[in-house]
């Protein structure tokens, strides 16, 4: 069976997990495909930066819902670090500052 083609993101490329709940919703792939690859990017960064594999579970099943609610970017997210492309703004070093700080 051949895989289902679903775009990626700026940096990341889908991971598996992701992939396969959005291959079984058709209206949530087609909202993840109407997003711009850097929206794709921020959704596929959000899943993969957390630590703990129950939160990613809850990550990844959050990701078809949110995007069939309409929502285009994570919530409450600071944006993709991996970025190339962009230097990372003095906002968002600031909160990395702080959250190493706290670590």
């Amino acid at each position: 069976m051949a895989k289902k083609v679903i775009s990626g993101g700026v940096v990341h490329d889908i991971p598996a997990d992701l992939r396969k709940v959005l291959t079984a919703d058709k209206t949530a792939l087609a909202a993840w495909e109407d997003i711009t690859p850097l929206a794709r990017n921020e959704w596929i960064c959000w899943v993969e930066a957390v630590k703990k594999p129950e939160t990613r579970r809850e990550h990844v099943e959050r990701v078809p819902k949110q995007l069939k609610e309409g929502k285009r970017r994570p919530c409450c997210w600071i944006g993709c670090i991996h970025r190339t492309d962009k230097a990372i703004s003095p906002s968002i070093q600031s909160i990395l500052a702080k959250r190493k700080k706290s670590k």
